[in-house]
């Protein structure tokens, strides 16, 4: 005899049919978490890829002062930091020392460099809207020569915040966003 009342393994009554709200709305929190954590994943490492850029070109610029030291004569190493620091505009437009036809002395090669150096701490080769956007952020250079040993130091402002550091050289002021390098060099 077959048994019209056989039993089911679900009842009909509670068989789920789909999602809860709360099962959706935990699986919403936990997505948005994750979009948020990525978001800000980006953001550190764009400000930390800025921060190296600027760290990259200060040191640049610190070697191409002192080539460019190297290249002149040894009896002005001390006009190179005359005017220190350098990043505002200080150091007057020279006079063309860059074709055969125009030959300068060693001051007027110092003042040369000076001015190609400042221009290129402040970015002015490139510009947007009149702005200098090429160069280090409040760029500052510094230089200092005791006998044959040069030191030039270069500050800027960062992205983020740090612990300021004592200035080396006097040079830059004093902020949780300066950054500084450093560069030593003997220049016979």
């Amino acid at each position: 005899m077959i048994s019209t009342n056989s039993r089911r393994p679900y009842p009909t009554s509670s068989k789920q049919v789909g999602m809860s709200l709360i099962e959706v709305m935990v699986a919403l929190f936990i997505m948005t978490t994750g979009i948020l954590g990525a978001v800000s994943m980006q953001v550190t490492a764009k400000k930390g890829s800025f921060d190296a850029m600027q760290r990259s070109l200060a040191s640049s610029l610190a070697q191409d002062i002192i080539e460019k030291m190297r290249g002149n004569d040894s009896a002005t190493l001390a006009l190179y930091a005359a005017n220190s620091p350098y990043g505002g505009g200080v150091v007057a437009v020279p006079p063309a020392c860059n074709s055969f036809a125009a030959t300068c002395q060693p001051a007027q090669m110092v003042n040369h460099d000076l001015y190609g150096w400042e221009q290129a701490l402040m970015g002015a080769r490139a510009t947007n809207n009149g702005r200098n956007v090429g160069g280090l952020i409040e760029g500052i250079g510094c230089i200092s020569v005791n006998g044959n040993t040069v030191s030039v130091a270069i500050a800027w402002q960062g992205k983020t915040t740090y612990s300021d550091a004592n200035r080396a050289a006097g040079c830059g002021s004093a902020s949780d966003t300066r950054r500084q390098v450093v560069v030593s060099a003997f220049i016979m």
